[in-house]
């Protein structure tokens, strides 16, 4: 029977054997960086990825939802901010009872969770369209780009102690993903949608990219923000209403800082 063909674990074996002088248990760059590749390469993609469908088919009905109402306007938009926001902070609230033992605690997350959801929630409905669909679509991107980013390189993680699934790449992704919406935007609101603009010089990109990447550390803040609270409450997900995103909350928790940062500092001057 002829030898089986040898395995990549066994090749530093071999390179050791041909290399004496080379000190024993001493690793090469090329192996560390393949033994990190591999923990990546051994879990399939289509595994990895495997609830896209789900998110993908929740995602766009909560879109639908959203560009009804704001297409609708009016009391209709200003009642499914109110309750999505109500919606939000009932989860919040429920988990904040949980995450906090002490009424005192629970008192202070409670007044918190006022303020923070309902101001953000406040300054949302007053804001224009144009500026409340930039908002919500760099969000959207966000969320978006960084699960495929993190999904697809994986990497090393952002704070595996508060949420173990967010990973550099993935917060690089979210960048991307809101530059290029933010792009797009900038485009079609400055060039009416012709092509009489075209492209944009070094510092119109550098401002983009830098707002963008500011919005998506923002949104990534709030979504570790609710990740350490629902690890101190011991839960998942805020909770089951929304097949493959969780609750109402997973899926503001981004939104919350992006928004609070618009109606503060662009809504004034739009």
């Amino acid at each position: 029977m002829a030898d089986a063909e040898p395995t990549p674990q066994s090749e530093p074996d071999r390179a050791e054997d041909l290399a004496p002088d080379r000190k024993p248990g001493r690793e090469r760059k090329r192996d560390r960086a393949r033994a990190r590749m591999k923990r990546y390469v051994d879990v399939p993609l289509s595994i990895r990825t495997s609830d896209l469908p789900v998110r993908a088919a929740s995602a766009l009905v909560m879109i639908a939802l959203a560009a009804a109402a704001v297409w609708a306007g009016g009391a209709w938009l200003a009642g499914f901010i109110g309750a999505v926001a109500l919606a939000t902070f009932v989860e919040y609230v429920l988990l904040g009872h949980r995450a906090f033992s002490s009424w005192s605690g629970r008192g202070v997350a409670l007044v918190f969770g006022l303020v923070y959801i309902g101001f953000a929630g406040l300054l949302l409905a007053q804001m224009p369209v144009f500026l409340m669909v930039g908002v919500i679509g760099t969000v959207i991107c966000v969320d978006t780009f960084a699960y495929f980013f993190g999904r697809t390189i994986g990497g090393p993680k952002i704070a595996p102690a508060i949420s173990p699934s967010k990973t550099w790449a993935g917060l690089l992704g979210g960048v991307v993903g809101a530059s290029l919406w933010l792009a797009g935007f900038v485009w079609m609101l400055a060039g009416r949608g012709s092509f009489d603009m075209v492209g944009y010089d070094i510092a119109e990109l550098a401002q983009i990219v830098g707002l963008g990447a500011v919005l998506a550390v923002a949104a990534q803040a709030g979504d570790f923000f609710e990740s350490w609270l629902k690890r101190r409450a011991g839960r998942k997900d805020s909770s089951n209403l929304i097949p493959g995103h969780g609750g109402v909350f997973d899926r503001t928790d981004g939104l919350i800082p992006v928004a609070l940062l618009a109606g503060l500092i662009l809504a004034p001057a739009a």
